[in-house]
């Protein structure tokens, strides 16, 4: 642009000149001048046209145009819990921010996790996990992507072999939550809506330390609302066994047995399986004419239990809302803003992370009593335990 308006001072400098010379000619040669000029004045406005679309490509690529390739666990959408909660974070992101998204599911046995990593990563500036399995593989894809940042729900991303220990890279954040503060707030309403005094708890597999935060936070929040109360749980499988997050037939006998022995509300953390829990409540209610109720999991489970069966419904207490929506918006407006930080990202009651639900107003009498307990928890005058085997009960 700069050449031209040098090039237009030249043109006009020689007009000057050759006016002073011809007279007469003059007006021939301010034409000639002037056609000229307009050419040089019509380049720059192109230029300067260019460079303004230039600057808006810019903005767009750094505001809207960001892209997720999310991997689910297995069983993928539609498994009304997990991964649905994923999904509905995805979602949002796609409505409030412009992310676009691809979403992919492993196979049964879970044995090409790495592969679809690779391929999320090839066509995305950001790849998610939705579970802790992902966690060794998607430290070992981004080490070979550095380019490319992952998150994985449910793992801290962390290297314990070093002291202290180091997030795996730079590139690699945990999005992990306070599921045992969650799990509190269930606890108490079962706690004050029992009239059996006697409780359940079903988790899909044990013991790797993430389904018994559930077990343990469920347990002292009964204990605190009533210290004598019977608390009896039971686990579909053991790990490295994870298909117990798969197998509501199994759910249902394990919850048809409690409520047999007494129990009037269980709390499940199985996932898939949880819904075996829910038709056993009911097949236990109309066969028994004494109302047993279940408490759902991740999602408000009132809701996504009524896409299979709304006859279910009304044996939804509460759910402990595990906010995995949240905490894949989250991560993808840090990826869209520059903030990504690797490391534990950390969803806790503070920030909503965890909660319980109201839908169908069945804990509507007690909601006063549940805000109590988590702004005790908030406000640190209540710590949760992590370890069902420090929970009484």
């Amino acid at each position: 642009m700069i050449k031209r308006l040098w090039l237009l001072l030249a043109i006009l400098s020689s007009f000057a000149l050759v006016a002073a010379a011809c007279g007469s000619d003059a007006a021939d040669v301010a034409t000639d001048v002037a056609d000229a000029a307009e050419d040089v004045v019509d380049g720059d406005e192109e230029e300067a046209m260019e460079d303004e679309e230039a600057m808006e490509d810019e903005e767009a690529m750094e505001d809207g145009e960001t892209s997720v390739g999310l991997v689910y666990d297995i069983g993928g959408r539609g498994d009304l819990s997990f991964n649905d909660s994923a999904a509905a974070g995805l979602e949002q992101a796609k409505a409030d921010l412009g992310v676009d998204f691809t979403e992919a599911s492993p196979n049964n046995d879970g044995s090409n996790r790495a592969e679809l990593l690779q391929l999320a990563a090839d066509g995305n500036p950001i790849v998610i996990g939705v579970g802790f399995l992902f966690a060794g593989d998607a430290a070992a894809v981004a080490a070979e992507n550095p380019d490319t940042n992952f998150a994985v729900i449910d793992d801290a991303m962390l290297d314990f072999s070093q002291d202290p220990p180091v997030p795996f890279g730079d590139n690699v954040a945990g999005l992990v939550f306070a599921e045992e503060q969650g799990s509190y707030l269930v606890g108490v309403a079962a706690a004050l809506k029992t009239e059996s005094n006697k409780l359940g708890f079903i988790g899909g597999v044990c013991c790797f330390g993430l389904i018994e935060k559930f077990e343990a936070g469920f347990r002292a929040g009964a204990l605190s609302v009533n210290p004598d109360i019977e608390i009896v749980a039971e686990y579909i499988t053991d790990a490295p066994d994870f298909d117990g997050f798969n197998q509501p037939d199994r759910a249902n006998v394990i919850a048809t047995t409690m409520y047999d022995d007494g129990a009037d509300i269980i709390y499940h953390a199985a996932g898939g399986a949880g819904n075996g829990m829910f038709q056993a409540a009911k097949d236990f209610s109309e066969d028994n004419g004494s109302k047993v109720w279940g408490i759902g999991v991740d999602s408000d489970q009132f809701n996504t239990i009524g896409e299979v069966d709304a006859s279910l419904q009304e044996y939804v207490l509460t759910s402990m809302l595990k906010r995995v929506d949240v905490a894949v918006f989250e991560i993808l407006k840090a990826q869209e803003s520059g903030a990504f930080a690797a490391g534990p990202n950390v969803y806790d009651l503070s920030v909503d992370g965890v909660g319980y639900s109201t839908t169908g107003g069945f804990v509507d009498d007690i909601v006063d009593e549940l805000e109590a307990a988590k702004a005790a928890i908030v406000a640190g005058d209540v710590t949760v335990p992590t370890d069902p085997t420090e929970v009484g009960g």
